[in-house]
């Protein structure tokens, strides 16, 4: 989409502190961060959410999600823990209507959803 932020972000129009990147899926810091570590992991294809992805394009999450893990590697916190989390429309407070996952670490969490 053109006017979408993210897209932006993944074609360099806009910068970003990329973290990392493959075929299919960026990952950058997030601007305003809610922990010490927040990367945001975003499908390069436009994605609205999570109901936008249709059956033929399921593989996108095992991508994502693969992601996850060697970001989660990279940034040494798999034994501490992190915090995975996805909104999915205004509601839920979905800022920007790109699928995109929060992924968040670097402190202890409570239950308090964020």
């Amino acid at each position: 989409m053109e006017d979408c932020l993210f897209c932006k972000i993944v074609k360099g129009e806009i910068p970003s502190q990329k973290v990392y990147e493959d075929e299919n899926i960026y990952a950058f810091k997030d601007i305003n961060p809610a922990a010490p570590i927040h990367v945001l992991i975003i499908p390069k294809k436009h994605y609205n959410n999570i109901l936008d992805v249709k059956e033929q394009d399921t593989m996108i999450y095992a991508d994502i999600f693969s992601a996850i893990n060697k970001i989660a590697e990279k940034l040494g916190i798999q034994e501490d823990g992190f915090r995975i989390i996805s909104n999915c429309g205004r509601d839920s407070g979905q800022e920007v209507m790109h699928l995109h996952f929060h992924l968040l670490a670097g402190c202890k969490m409570g239950p308090k959803i964020i």
